[in-house]
């Protein structure tokens, strides 16, 4: 497929980005709209995708992300680890051959544990294919569910899933603590606390700390929110790095910059890496190796 123009997807849950990319690799447009997949009634894909032609152009399109999943537009196979570009591109679930097809996810397991990912594979690869990334590095994906994912020889090894960001969204907004996590969370000192704290593995104990200290009157609970993500951040972290350890990040720079914190006060190094260029290159890469 070298030598066209394509649109690529950036289809997610809640949200989508697409980029017009040209023959040369480079992004002419791009446009991010909230119609994810949930957005998305059943047998709207189609309609969707001619929405998207009519305003970036009738080119062939390449999707990545939940558009692949059960609840997508159709579900495109896992592919097992290790996963390189090739094995990306050997498993595209075409809808219509060479003009729309859905990127595989990746999926690994081991004794007693499986995990999955959708569209991050997309930027895994592009970030080592950029150079952004070495051929060897761990790479930390933040966000709802953040990625951890370790790449030899430019594949993905092995990868683990947190629910960070999720447990942090459902403490807030479901549980006892909620009312003092109104602040927003900065890389601070309670933060900072918070990732100390969660050494002693006593990470539930202490959410409940956080109530225990604002009614007792030992905590005003100003920055409570900072505390538990650090708390939650924390644990996160320390399951993965250790000291000397250098954590490749992709995520914008809001959230990065929390993880970036947290592996510098457990003696690792963080560097933020573009998840744009890393999405763009990695999807342009399997663009390119389609037979």
């Amino acid at each position: 497929m070298r030598g066209q123009s394509f649109l690529a997807v950036d289809w997610g849950t809640t949200n989508r980005r697409v980029y017009r990319v040209g023959p040369d690799g480079a992004v002419e447009d791009t446009q991010r709209d909230d119609r994810g997949v949930l957005a998305i009634a059943a047998g709207g894909f189609e309609a969707e995708a001619n929405a998207l032609r009519a305003r970036m152009g009738d080119l062939p399109m390449l999707c990545a992300g939940m558009v692949g999943s059960n609840r997508g537009w159709a579900e495109a196979p896992y592919v097992p680890c290790p996963a390189g570009v090739e094995d990306l591109a050997a498993s595209l679930h075409w809808i219509e051959p060479g003009r729309t097809g859905i990127i595989p996810g990746v999926k690994w397991h081991d004794e007693g544990r499986s995990d999955v990912m959708r569209g991050e594979e997309v930027q895994l690869q592009g970030a080592v294919l950029s150079g952004l990334a070495p051929a060897g590095a761990l790479l930390c994906q933040p966000g709802t569910h953040c990625k951890w994912a370790w790449m030899e020889g430019g594949r993905i090894s092995r990868f683990a899933t947190a629910m960070t960001g999720e447990i942090f969204a459902l403490l807030k907004a479901h549980s006892l603590i909620g009312a003092q996590m109104t602040n927003a969370v900065t890389p601070g000192d309670e933060f900072l606390r918070g990732v100390a704290d969660a050494a002693d593995g006593a990470l539930l104990t202490r959410l409940f700390g956080v109530r225990a200290a604002f009614v007792t009157g030992a905590s005003g609970g100003q920055d409570a929110a900072s505390y538990v993500s650090g708390l939650l951040i924390g644990s996160d972290v320390r399951s993965q790095v250790k000291d000397g350890t250098t954590v490749h990040i992709l995520a914008d720079p809001s959230l990065g910059v929390l993880y970036s914190a947290a592996i510098a006060a457990m003696g690792g190094k963080a560097m933020i890496l573009d998840s744009h260029v890393a999405f763009v290159a990695g999807i342009t890469h399997i663009w390119r190796s389609i037979a």
